[in-house]
């Protein structure tokens, strides 16, 4: 198998992601979840990997125009096949290093409580989960109850960039 090239999202890569996202995870109904506008107005925050000119895997997130400092992960993706071999790492390094160099100090994202491996993952990259006092928790991280919305409860995660920034 050929190394992963990473660069930046095209809007000619959404037909072909949100074609596979949904089998991606499973069959999950995951495509509603990401816009076409990440591949138009976010370009130079977004990435797709490629690997034998193929897709197999995919960044997207911006730089906060309320906090300015800070970045969003919207959402992450990397083809079954290609898993648990440091692409989805190599991914968040590039993200992590571009908006770095555009000021930003801290990186956010959300999660769902039941993804058990996005959970294990973004806190094997450093990231803490935030609190509240609502009292309900998964694994003692706290859940944010209708965070996007009835019955849609978060994690909410956070990073603190440092100057040289390792994935």
């Amino acid at each position: 198998m050929n190394e992963s090239r990473i660069r930046h999202a095209e809007p000619s890569d959404y037909r072909p992601i949100i074609t596979a996202v949904n089998d991606w995870w499973g069959g999950r109904r995951m495509s509603d979840m990401l816009p076409k506008l990440f591949f138009v107005h976010f370009k130079p925050t977004s990435f797709v990997a490629e690997q034998d000119g193929q897709i197999v895997g995919f960044v997207t997130g911006f730089v906060s125009q309320t906090f300015p400092e800070e970045a969003y992960i919207h959402f992450v993706g990397v083809n079954p096949t290609s898993r648990k071999s440091g692409l989805a790492r190599a991914l968040y390094a590039r993200f992590f290093a571009t908006v770095l160099n555009l000021g930003c100090r801290t990186v956010r994202c959300v999660t769902s409580p039941v993804n058990k491996g996005s959970i294990a993952f973004h806190r094997s990259l450093g990231f803490s989960a935030e609190t509240n006092d609502s009292g309900k928790t998964v694994d003692d991280i706290s859940i944010f109850e209708g965070y996007d919305g009835d019955g849609e409860d978060r994690i909410l995660f956070y990073k603190t960039l440092g100057r040289m920034e390792n994935a």
